[in-house]
């Protein structure tokens, strides 16, 4: 598997780590929203818990995309 990731463009190489990254993004801030969802129901001990969640999942939607630059590049800071 590692020499057929080499193999690839550098280009497609990016492009599908973005993918990766993006969704992996989505989920964890999907698992906060149901997680913040099922203490507002009452189904799990809320101690404060949604707002924070809420908080996190918008953290990671919003910065998600400013992880890589334009160049491939990891990103440092926050602009």
């Amino acid at each position: 598997m590692d020499t057929d990731w080499h193999a690839l463009p550098d280009s497609l190489q990016l492009a599908v780590t973005r993918a990766a990254l993006g969704h992996a993004a989505e989920a964890i801030a999907g698992q906060a929203e149901t997680l913040a969802a099922e203490m507002e129901a009452g189904h799990l001990a809320d101690r404060g818990g949604p707002d924070a969640l809420r908080l996190l999942a918008a953290v990671v939607r919003t910065h998600g995309e400013d992880r890589v630059d334009r160049s491939g590049q990891a990103a440092i800071g926050h602009g």
